[in-house]
């Protein structure tokens, strides 16, 4: 079994255990209503007029049969008063339908929108270790066909579901006073309409699932390939790629042919069902007219009744199979909107101010969920350091020593398994994650560009910056020659995850979004690995003068970056090793020395402070002085 297919996630599990109760359609068909709320006078409203809708329909067909009767019985005048009742009747049910109809689709649209943003929301607030998880592919397709099939139910259930409700509430008890033989068969078609329909729900249920988990691969791994074009055209993986789609949707279509099958078949013997409760019905009633138990008029009534009747059950069990195959995709979006995989902030949690950058470690532990009962692997192990306000300092390790792991503990994209940390003496856990991140400005690894212009990229970092203020970073970060040599400068539009710029572009420009949000605490994840030498040189330095105000921790494989730092953190397998100034630590000859040696470091010209020239462009120092961090953005 692959990988991608044991990688089954906490909310998918809780999912299946969820469509596997018998109650399970019901619920999700209640939840999807009660999300109406919003628009509660509207849907009462709605409500009325399905109940006006209902009336209609039950008033038709006895308004016939009176027709009919009144011309057996030679009375035209009484025929055309009927007729009269039932013309504006007619009338009253088709501007009633309008006004329904009308309304419904645009509350189902509103409705749509709503859950749609709902649903973006919490997606993107959700932690680092659910989008580990979760592809994005998968998550988008959960949306888009939730949403969709939500409004499925919400425009069906104002155009049909309540009606049809209504409409078998009053007929049963009516066509057993009109007549209780006739109703017989009548009552036992509703019957066997129910059972068939029910039993068809929970035979497919299972093949179902099955579709829906398959429809999410399918989903997944087209947003793979989406995602790594390049990748796969340079290594000639096309077809190859394409033969594993098919095959997926081969696959898919086999597991789906017995459900439609199914579906199909019991359609066939309803409909089938459905004529002979209408022959039995008019042949009973020719029988009970033949003794005067009935009129004419009156079994043309009760077949009107019973069409009407049959005709509400063929719909409604269609919607019983729509729903059933609907269901396991809105039980999924449910899904991922109730889930929390990350502590919540206190009601009271206080918002974090006047930071002046301290930061402590303290025996700080931690390890990812592990997966399907292993024990725990822990990736930091009781770390222990203290930053100086206005220090920076360099974690250094081998790949996989923890580094990354530390860092995303500070602005709590994860919280510690054991341990505390402090920002100025208060332990992070115990202030609002929006206070604590707006202390912080982040270069990650990957400097993650959205298809916006470069401009409103930079102003994530600070939305109410001037475009004097934008430049002002982006020559702080080397980016502003670059960007004025776009066709559109300033507003040249970056493509998704900024693939029209080179690596070092990207990562000048996430250095400068940072430098411009002015942060008291600046965190740099290897934010210059994708610099050439010289370029790399003149971003220290303004680093070096941007960051003398605010305390900075880095993550960095160039001397250059490591050989300034204030105090150097050496960190193997999650354990605090070594740590001290560059020179200490060379000439400790400990693990630093082994790792400068074997080449872990890139030598370069920068690595020497004499080497470091001025950058050309504006003054950061300058620059530094009249901007001091600023910690509300």
């Amino acid at each position: 079994m692959s990988e991608e297919t044991l990688k089954e996630t906490s909310w998918q599990k809780r999912d299946e255990s969820q469509r596997n109760g018998r109650a399970s359609l019901l619920r999700t068909y209640i939840r999807a209503l009660a999300l109406l709320a919003r628009e509660r006078r509207l849907a009462y409203l709605l409500v009325l007029t399905n109940l006006g809708l209902a009336a209609v329909f039950l008033l038709e067909p006895w308004f016939f049969g009176r027709v009919i009767d009144a011309l057996s019985a030679g009375k035209s005048a009484d025929a055309w008063k009927n007729i009269g009742f039932w013309t504006a009747i007619g009338v009253a049910g088709i501007v009633t339908g309008v006004f329904s109809s009308l309304h419904a689709d645009r509350l189902a649209h509103r409705c749509r929108m709503e859950v749609m943003a709902q649903y973006i929301e919490h997606v993107i607030s959700l932690p680092i270790s659910f989008h580990d998880r979760n592809h994005s592919g998968g998550l988008l397709l959960t949306m888009h066909t939730g949403t969709s099939f939500l409004f499925n139910v919400w425009l069906t259930f104002f155009r049909t579901h309540l009606s049809t409700l209504i409409s078998v509430l009053v007929v049963i008890p009516l066509t057993l006073y009109l007549n209780w033989k006739l109703a017989i068969p009548l009552l036992g078609m509703m019957a066997s309409f129910l059972a068939l329909s029910i039993f068809m729900v929970r035979r497919n249920t299972k093949a179902q699932m099955a579709v829906v988990e398959l429809n999410k691969r399918i989903g997944d791994r087209a947003g793979d390939l989406f995602a790594n074009v390049m990748v796969i055209q340079s290594y000639l993986r096309v077809a190859s790629e394409m033969k594993v789609v098919r095959n997926m949707l081969e696959n898919m279509l086999n597991v789906q042919y017995p459900v439609l099958r199914g579906f199909a078949l019991s359609s066939i013997a309803q409909r089938t069902a459905s004529t002979l409760t209408v022959v039995v019905i008019f042949a009973l009633g020719v029988c009970l007219n033949g003794i005067g138990e009935i009129t004419v008029g009156g079994i043309v009534s009760f077949v009107g009744f019973a069409m009407l009747m049959l005709g509400r059950l063929e719909q409604l069990a269609y919607f019983l199979s729509d729903l059933s195959r609907q269901a396991l995709s809105i039980g999924r979006f449910f899904t991922i909107l109730d889930t929390c995989e990350i502590k919540q902030d206190r009601l009271d949690a206080p918002d974090l101010h006047d930071v002046r950058g301290e930061v402590v470690f303290d025996n700080v532990s931690f390890h990812y969920e592990p997966q399907h009962g292993e024990d725990p692997r822990y990736s930091l192990k009781d770390l222990s350091f203290k930053v100086l306000p206005g220090q920076m300092v360099a974690l250094v390790g081998a790949t996989g020593s923890g580094k990354t792991t530390a860092l995303s503990l500070l602005y709590r994209a994860y919280d510690p398994s054991r341990g505390c940390i402090f920002v100025d003496g208060v332990d992070i856990r115990n202030v609002s994650r929006e206070s604590l991140r707006r202390q912080m400005a982040v270069v990650f690894q990957e400097p993650g560009l959205l298809n916006r212009s470069i401009a409103d990229n930079l102003r994530m970092g600070w939305p109410e910056a001037s475009d004097a203020e934008v430049e002002a970073a982006a020559v702080a970060a080397q980016a502003h020659t670059f960007v004025t040599m776009k066709p559109d400068g300033y507003g040249t539009m970056v493509t998704e995850r900024g693939r029209s710029l080179s690596g070092g572009e990207r990562q000048r420009l996430a250095i400068a979004r940072a430098l411009l949000k002015n942060a008291p605490i600046l965190v740099l994840d290897e934010a210059t690995s994708a610099l050439d030498v010289v370029t790399e040189m003149h971003v220290q330095k303004s680093l070096r003068n941007m960051t003398k105000p605010r305390t900075t921790i880095v993550i960095a494989h160039r001397l250059s970056t490591i050989r300034h730092a204030d105090v150097i953190l050496v960190l193997d397998n999650g354990l605090l090793t070594e740590q001290g100034t560059f020179d200490f630590l060379v000439q400790k000859n400990g693990m630093f020395a082994d790792l400068v040696r074997s080449g872990e470091f890139s030598m370069d010209a920068s690595a020497s402070p004499a080497n470091a020239t001025s950058a050309p462009g504006a003054s950061t120092t300058e620059m530094s002085r009249k901007r001091k961090p600023n910690p509300q953005r």
